[in-house]
């Protein structure tokens, strides 16, 4: 063979050699690229179905989103509400006017919240229980506001009948739901009771404030019957695995209480005038709530 020949044969291999993965790539590229057709889209037998689908998502998230936020304000102004009781300096029913007029202005607020999501959560709807969680906090929030607010005027426990009566028609109130808004609870009954220790008379040589005791007296009760209290079996729905952080906060605040009674008793003749317990360390204490909103402070 020649050396012309050679070289044309060499040539000839080199033209049937395969393509680079380059050039795949880039053919693939130039695929993915290339308008399709609206025809082709229209007669395609599944835009139909994954267009349902996209729009169910959308609404989804849109409800999602409602509640999400609606659940935000309930909490935002349950805080208030329970900041506005803790003003109060006595466990004898009524209320002073300005806490009640408050009370009253802020219920109102949150009723109109949750019946703006009534059609997304309320009872007899598809997605009833699907945005339970989202709608859970600001729910075990309001169930601590007003049963402390009931515990103010009546000095018990508000039931779970009582809750749900409370709440707008169509409202579902869940066990652990109402479980977790009766364990922050205890929170703001020790505050209450520390405070009370401080501002109001004594009840006698050596006591605390006149109506610590009854608090503290509850407050072991709560702790009795949480302590006694078994998640592990379920039929809680999600307070099982919050038990345990709730449950310690729960045992400190009864502890603190109890703290501040035995001072009274042993110490309590040797209290200067207008002394006051120092309430900062009181702030973890509150049940798992965040801190305090804006101007809203215990006073």
């Amino acid at each position: 063979m020649s050396s012309t020949d050679h070289e044309q044969h060499r040539h000839h291999h080199q033209h049937k050699r395969p393509k680079s993965d380059h050039d795949a790539a880039t053919k693939v590229e130039e695929a993915a690229g290339a308008e399709v057709h609206p025809v082709a889209l229209t007669n395609n037998p599944f835009m139909g179905m994954f267009n349902t689908f996209r729009d169910e998502l959308d609404e989804h998230h849109d409800r999602r989103e409602r509640v999400i936020k609606a659940s935000r304000d309930i909490t935002a102004q349950s805080k208030k509400m329970i900041f506005t009781m803790q003003r109060t300096r006595s466990l004898t029913p009524p209320l002073a006017p300005f806490i009640a007029k408050d009370l009253s202005l802020r219920q109102s607020q949150i009723d109109a919240l949750f019946t703006s999501i009534l059609p997304d959560i309320g009872t007899g709807t598809l997605n009833a229980y699907r945005y339970q969680r989202n709608i859970s906090g600001g729910i075990q929030e309001y169930l601590e506001a007003v049963s402390f607010h009931h515990y103010l005027l009546h000095g018990t426990l508000l039931t779970v009948a009582q809750a749900q009566a409370s709440l707008p028609s169509g409202v579902i109130l869940t066990i652990a739901d109402y479980l977790g808004g009766i364990f922050d609870l205890v929170g703001e009954m020790m505050r209450i009771g520390i405070t009370l220790i401080a501002t109001t008379p004594l009840a006698g040589p050596g006591k605390g404030g006149i109506e610590t005791p009854k608090i503290l007296s509850d407050l072991r009760e709560f702790r009795q019957f949480f302590e006694a209290l078994d998640t592990a079996r379920g039929g809680y729905g999600g307070i099982g695995k919050d038990v345990d952080k709730k449950m310690s906060v729960m045992v400190a605040c009864v502890e603190k209480v109890e703290m501040a009674v035995y001072g009274m008793i042993v110490r309590g003749s040797e209290r200067p005038a207008g002394w006051v317990p120092d309430l900062s360390t009181l702030g973890d204490s509150g049940g798992g709530r965040g801190g305090k909103d804006g101007d809203d402070e215990i006073i």
